[in-house]
């Protein structure tokens, strides 16, 4: 085995300008073969989302994060097939995002959001 890694190596270092060679052209067929994919051959690798986005205007982080995110947060908790649920408070703006599962569909994950509401 160690004769092999040597002598490989002997080969790459000996003949510069063809491993050259060799990796542009695995570069650019690499290159045509991503620009010529179907779209279809692409999983999609997000998961679904709903963001919850509530505004009231002149009140503080605390005062928005007091009335408004932790109550919605705790209405979120009994939501099926959920991943995650985080939130963020602003001054004056809310923001409670829900990440559902990988197999949930749009919009189930919104009708559990409504009826949670």
């Amino acid at each position: 085995m160690n004769k092999l890694i040597k002598s490989i190596l002997a080969f790459a270092l000996g003949n510069k300008f063809f491993i050259f060679f060799v990796t542009l052209l695995m570069a650019v067929a690499g290159y045509f073969s991503f620009k010529n994919i179907a779209i279809d051959a692409f999983p999609d690798v997000t998961n679904t989302s709903i963001t919850i986005i509530s505004q009231w205007p002149g009140r503080s982080a605390e005062e928005v994060e007091k009335f408004v995110t932790r109550p919605l947060e705790i209405a979120m908790n009994p939501t099926e097939k959920k991943e995650s649920v985080r939130s963020s408070s602003l001054f004056g703006l809310s923001i409670v995002k829900i990440t559902f599962a990988d197999e949930v569909d749009y919009n189930f994950a919104r009708l559990q959001v409504n009826n949670h509401m």
